[in-house]
């Protein structure tokens, strides 16, 4: 995995030269819970200037061809250094390349996936800050300030906004980021999506600890060895959503 990070390191600082600021990696992977089998690698790239077309297309070729390379999917966003000085939410992303968008990179010379304001931001640029690994240029901490708890609880709310029927179709990601959601309205902890299915095993009531525990093996092991039925995942879903709106208003009634 190393040698992919080099590999990743050096195609934003050859791409990008003196605009480049650092490259940092967040997720999973730097967040000590990666799963070969399934995870993406998650980078963010932070820049001075806006990105040329020139080399949007060359960082989106570059990217291509490292997928035919390793196994597992990289995710990236680049955004401005300003507006990690004074912080925008949403943000702003320059440009931004991942497996939903890979197909349209491969068959449209032309495409480009940025110059939009994405909610999802504000997270992974606090997982970043506080969890997060550079792999160039100086640590975010050391530069720039924290997100503000109100963006980043803002961006993982989003993230869940539509739970209630997103974990018929994704239960085992859902699952463990419902989890995570509550664990830092209750905690403010910043956590990945395998400590926050622990914390569900330990704090959640029983009727719905061995649904987190499932979907935590599957997620740290990779197996899925039964089915859970929809009326037990929707009822879930509705309990945890319950709850965090309950902590959220302070109405415990």
């Amino acid at each position: 995995m190393q040698v992919v990070l080099d590999r990743i390191q050096a195609l934003f600082v050859e791409e990008l030269g003196e605009n480049l600021v650092g490259v940092y990696l967040h997720g999973s992977l730097a967040m000590g819970c990666f799963n070969p089998s399934q995870s993406d690698i998650d980078v963010l790239i932070v820049v001075k200037e806006t990105v040329s077309l020139f080399s949007a297309k060359q960082i989106s070729q570059r990217l291509l061809l490292l997928h035919e390379d390793i196994e597992n999917s990289v995710e990236c966003s680049i955004i401005l250094e300003k507006y990690l000085i004074e912080f925008v939410y949403p943000t702003p992303c320059e440009y931004h390349f991942s497996d939903f968008h890979r197909e349209q990179y491969r068959n449209n010379e032309h495409y480009l996936c940025g110059g939009y304001e994405d909610k999802d931001l504000a997270s992974q640029i606090a997982v970043a800050y506080c969890r997060g690994r550079n792999l160039y240029g100086r640590p975010l901490a050391e530069i720039y300030p924290p997100i503000d708890r109100q963006y980043y609880l803002a961006s993982i709310l989003y993230d869940i906004e539509c739970a209630s029927d997103e974990i018929l179709d994704k239960p085992m990601y859902v699952t463990l980021n419902l989890c995570r959601v509550l664990y830092f309205i209750r905690e403010s902890v910043i956590s990945s999506k395998k400590e926050g299915g622990t914390w569900g095993v330990e704090n959640l009531p029983s009727k719905y600890q061995d649904l987190v525990q499932y979907y935590l093996e599957e997620y740290t092991a990779g197996k899925a060895n039964k089915n859970i039925a929809p009326s037990q995942l929707s009822e879930f879903a509705e309990y945890m959503m319950l709850e965090i709106q309950q902590e959220l208003t302070g109405d415990r009634t």
